[in-house]
């Protein structure tokens, strides 16, 4: 596997392609994660409400790579909305992680996850700023080297912009086939806000779609291995989970390109919430 990267708005290289580790348990992660980076990820993203942050650093510390040639992403809880609970969580991670540095650190949502699909109507703007300042708090004392958000609209991004000048070198949102938000991409994009694109393919519901069924054996890759370029094409970083290493491998292997036709055929798929994707 061949890293290839991305510019963040300070220079540094991201890998552009990711090992997502969303419920993956404490238990399995260091086998996941080690299994990833003998496959060849150099990138590797966790959080801290995944709880399997210790797993992940157990891996890490064990496969003897440079620290230097990895980046590791994690994440502060949705809940956390206040400058001490958001530091205690900065804390907890770096304790977890059990590295000398954290690559990427971002919010994970700018509201507490029950309220935000169609919960309370409550921005937590003000909030949001003050856990913002930890996490530059935390830049600055040498714990994280950059710092992002997660699941942030464009109001949300605004309101950083707004009362810092740290600006977020990334936002990590949902981003797959029938469901590509547009909006908040190009102000992305306009902004220097690198977009990582988390379920590439929806959580497995992308696997019986005819169309990318199609598609994807017309290039003899899987359903999987489509949904993932299909992001990547659009400028994003994907960042496909699995827990079996022939996946691993698999979503990887990112040597074919879906053409203009095909890329148009996937971006008229409407929105997985009015379409029901198989």
């Amino acid at each position: 596997m061949k890293t290839e990267y991305m510019k963040l708005r300070s220079g540094a290289l991201i890998p552009n392609l990711a090992f997502g580790t969303w419920q993956i348990s404490n238990e399995d992660a260091c086998r996941c994660v080690t299994e990833a980076l003998e496959v060849g990820y150099t990138h590797i993203d966790t959080a801290n409400a995944y709880e399997n942050e210790v797993g992940v650093g157990k891996a890490i510390k064990a496969s003897g790579i440079a620290r230097e040639n990895l980046f590791i992403t994690t994440k502060v809880p949705a809940e956390r909305k206040c400058y001490d609970c958001a530091m205690k969580s900065i804390k907890e991670s770096y304790k977890n992680l059990g590295l000398d540095y954290i690559d990427l650190l971002l919010i994970h949502a700018p509201k507490p996850w029950d309220e935000m699909h169609g919960g309370s109507p409550k921005k937590y703007l003000a909030e949001n700023v003050e856990v913002w300042k930890a996490l530059c708090e935390a830049k600055k004392n040498g714990w994280v080297k950059h710092i992002g958000v997660s699941n942030f609209n464009i109001e949300d991004l605004q309101n950083i912009f707004d009362h810092s000048e740290e600006i977020p070198e990334a936002n990590q949102i949902r981003v797959h086939v029938g469901h590509v938000p547009d909006q908040i991409i190009d102000f992305c994009n306009k902004n220097g806000i690198v977009v990582e694109a988390y379920s590439p393919n929806a959580t497995g519901r992308l696997l019986k779609h005819p169309v990318l069924t199609e598609i994807a054996q017309a290039h003899n890759v899987t359903v999987t291995q489509a949904a993932i370029k299909f992001d990547m094409q659009l400028g994003l970083l994907p960042l496909p989970k699995t827990t079996h290493k022939e996946f691993m491998i698999q979503n990887s292997a990112m040597d074919f390109a879906l053409s203009t036709e095909e890329m148009n055929r996937l971006l008229a798929i409407k929105d997985d919430e009015q379409n029901k994707l198989p």
